[in-house]
């Protein structure tokens, strides 16, 4: 199976929007249930100003996406990128995840020149953690009952990456 990372097009929300609607999806993101096509269409055709989306796809088909956050207009922060990311849930533990999280750590270190990435994950999302683990970035703290998950309150690790100390483990 070949994996082909390439920018987010605004043509791109059909596929994104049944990535963030799938149930592993919803239980792993701070997204909602039943996302909007027309909600993801709005947002993928106007993004702000420092967001940098990717897809991944196999076969030309979209099963994963991710967004590296940047903050152009907060020079104190402008060193650093927070990652968001979803996988479909058909295609996760295929690589597809590993694929995205390597393009964003290129883009951020050899483009953007980003010293710090960071993210949020739940802390039950044990495939998740290690996969950022396996990517460099390590624990920071927890945040306890940071959200509202299918009737209950859900703890969410602080995660980062900071370049040049951490390198990404194969």
């Amino acid at each position: 199976m070949t994996v082909t990372i390439r920018g987010t097009e605004p043509s791109d929300y059909e596929a994104v929007q049944r990535i963030f609607a799938s149930p592993r999806a919803v239980w792993g993101t701070l997204q909602l249930p039943f996302p909007s096509v027309e909600g993801w269409r709005k947002r993928l055709a106007e993004p702000p100003e420092g967001l940098f989306g990717f897809v991944a796809c196999v076969e030309k088909e979209v099963v994963g996406q991710l967004d590296l956050y940047t903050f152009p207009h907060k020079p104190r922060r402008r060193r650093v990128g927070q990652i968001g990311m979803a996988v479909r849930d058909d295609r996760q533990g295929q690589g597809i995840g590993t694929a995205l999280m390597k393009a964003a750590i290129d883009l951020a270190d050899n483009w953007l020149n980003l010293t710090r990435l960071e993210l949020e994950v739940f802390v039950d999302n044990v495939p998740a953690v290690r996969l950022y683990q396996k990517c460099g970035f390590t624990i920071e703290g927890t945040m306890v009952d940071f959200a509202f998950r299918n009737g209950g309150y859900v703890d969410v690790y602080l995660m980062a990456r900071l370049r040049n100390r951490m390198p990404i483990n194969e």
